[in-house]
């Protein structure tokens, strides 16, 4: 087995030096500081691992359970802590796919499944979400696509990239489509929390016996450098599977990570971080609509959650290209392009980071570019 590179990390490998002043399509919330934390940490906390439990900190995977909406429906024993989401679905890809297994994808979606399952030798089925229907996720066609052969189907929601949310019945739709064959249903969660107009949609760790969730701290919470988040399925032996394929990888959690994950997500605390991250979220996004408004040719589907969409580009502009141009000087504006979720007529625009991205300067910049463009 050998995994590939991926357009979309291709791209942040060759941009990684280039030092932008400005960033359109921030992913994540406002990150917190050290500092934030101090006051909860204890000085003399052994820097080994837990030392309770290989699975992850007991008071974690309770939070977990909590904040996905899983109380009564799961239980502890359901969860592993894992380094981030990525891990989460690489662990549950690489543990239950097979050379010559079939998993069904969306696209535009979160690549990560369709690279594991191309190493590993699995059929690789797509489904995909038109623009023109406002990037829903078109359920004839995933029960089309659904067959006797298809092991794994996997889904983010809210969507990423575009912002789509699946509602309860649509997921309980989704469950019925994998049950009809006795495929697993993995659905990323990364940007749960983040609903702009309608209420979280449930978890499908407690709709389904093969259901699994996974999530993290990164995007809601603006923690992605505490490499923390989950796996959640009732299914024990798909558990213990990651359980072992993980201390072939990372082994065991950063003690860090988990404690600090464990303090951000106790209930009181959660609910004011992402209070303010949808306000604050919520104020970028009337931004980038207005702004999207006023630029001439150019569109998007304004999200329903989560902090990233696709705008699509004025006629006859490549988003390959137009991101390198928008790169150099003199704008020295990062973004990514849309190629990375096979769109290459779109990029992606971001409306993460709080007030301190200064969006504002980046939508500046990419408005002088799109008019820099047109005249060349």
């Amino acid at each position: 087995m050998k995994v590939k590179i991926h357009t979309l990390f291709q791209y942040l490998l060759d941009t990684t030096e280039a030092a932008p002043e400005a960033v359109v399509g921030f992913s994540l919330s406002r990150s917190p500081v050290l500092g934030d934390f101090l006051d909860e940490l204890d000085p003399n906390l052994p820097l080994d691992w837990n030392n309770r439990d290989f699975r992850g900190l007991p008071e974690l995977r309770d939070h977990v359970l909590a904040q996905a909406g899983l109380n009564g429906m799961c239980t502890r024993k359901d969860v592993l802590i894992t380094a981030g989401a990525a891990e989460a679905n690489y662990l549950a890809i690489m543990q239950l796919l097979q050379p010559g297994d079939e998993i069904v994808v969306e696209t535009p979606g979160w690549p990560q499944a369709e690279v594991l399952a191309r190493a590993i030798g699995a059929h690789v089925v797509k489904v995909a979400r038109q623009e023109a229907d406002n990037w829903r996720l078109p359920l004839d066609q995933l029960a089309a696509c659904v067959t006797p052969q298809t092991k794994m189907i996997f889904l983010s929601n809210p969507n990423n990239p575009t912002g789509d949310l699946l509602n309860s019945d649509e997921i309980a739709e989704v469950v019925r489509i994998a049950d009809r064959v006795g495929a697993w249903l993995l659905i990323d969660e990364v940007y749960a929390g983040l609903e702009w107009n309608n209420p979280r949609a449930p978890s499908v760790a407690g709709m389904y016996a093969r259901g699994i969730t996974t999530g993290s701290v990164s995007k809601a919470l603006g923690l992605q450098g505490l490499r923390t988040g989950w796996i959640v399925c009732p299914d024990p032996q798909m558990v213990m599977d990651a359980v072992i394929l993980r201390e072939n990888s990372s082994e065991i959690m950063n003690i860090m990570g988990e404690v600090i994950a464990e303090i951000a997500l106790r209930p009181d605390r959660y609910a004011v971080a992402l209070e303010a991250a949808r306000r604050e979220g919520a104020a970028n996004l009337a931004q980038m609509n207005d702004w999207v408004a006023a630029q001439d040719g150019l569109s998007w589907v304004s999200p329903q959650a989560g902090l990233i969409g696709l705008g699509r580009l004025p006629e006859g502009i490549d988003s390959d290209g137009f991101a390198k141009f928008l790169l150099a000087d003199p704008y020295r504006t990062f973004l990514l392009p849309g190629s990375a979720y096979d769109q290459p007529n779109h990029i992606r625009l971001g409306v993460g980071g709080g007030a301190s991205v200064n969006l504002q300067t980046g939508l500046d910049r990419l408005s002088e570019a799109l008019r820099a463009w047109k005249q060349t």
